[in-house]
């Protein structure tokens, strides 16, 4: 085996063994929600080219900073699957697809949507910090921005994608997804560039607070499998 297929099964061989399984044993059936979420993205960006349907849309699934907090909380769960009106439908179809689908299949169909919600969240929320912090700073943002719209599914794909590698160990894919997002800020500095890098930050703390719970659980464990948990009497 060439060190090229050594590194390749090393970084995704869990991953693609895991996918393939899911996808032999269950087929379409394996990714139930995800081929909701692509339905309901498309009928999104069908009703929203409408005259009759737009401002429907962004009554129900628009999230923008200037809107009161209360009301961009209610919004953001559908916010995942509204498509950004200047880009081509196609490409977030595709994207929701592949990285819902793969997550769906790894690490279940609940944690697929709280981990996109948390994503598409930190963004949102990022927003509001930015703008209150001003263009000065390399983390703000300019007051203009708050009459954005938010970046829709693209937040929840780009957090997913990184769990998933942090996930499956596949640390050198889920590092080229995170420099591929800081490339794309210093090429076009914009609301959707940052709110993926917020997404990114959220999904991280996320992650960190797993491994948190998980060294804790494990030390819990220890303590229970010596006995009482009390240092040694002596006579």
């Amino acid at each position: 085996m060439s060190t090229l297929s050594r590194l390749a099964r090393a970084e995704w061989g869990d991953l693609y063994s895991t996918v393939r399984r899911g996808l032999t044993a269950r087929r379409w059936r394996a990714i139930p929600m995800t081929l909701g979420a692509v339905c309901l993205t498309a009928a999104f960006q069908y009703v929203q080219n409408q005259s009759w349907g737009y401002q429907f849309v962004q009554n129900i699934g628009s999230v923008r900073a200037e809107e009161p907090l209360w009301l961009a909380l209610v919004r953001t769960p559908l916010s995942l699957f509204v498509p950004a009106l200047d880009l081509p439908v196609w490409g977030a179809l595709a994207q929701i697809l592949l990285v819902f689908g793969i997550a769906e299949i790894c690490v279940g169909w609940w944690r697929t949507l709280l981990v996109g919600y948390a994503a598409t969240l930190a963004g949102t929320l990022y927003a509001r910090v930015g703008i209150a912090i001003g263009p000065d700073s390399w983390v703000g943002l300019p007051a203009s921005d708050a009459q954005v719209i938010d970046t829709g599914p693209s937040a929840a794909v780009v957090g997913l994608a990184v769990f998933v590698c942090w996930r499956y160990r596949a640390y050198a894919t889920g590092a080229l997804v995170i420099a591929l997002m800081v490339a794309e800020v210093l090429v076009k500095n914009n609301l959707a560039g940052k709110e993926h890098l917020a997404a990114i930050a959220g999904v991280l703390v996320l992650c960190a607070g797993v491994t948190a719970v998980r060294q804790l659980r494990r030390r819990g464990g220890a303590g229970r499998g010596s006995g009482s948990g009390l240092p040694p009497m002596t006579s």
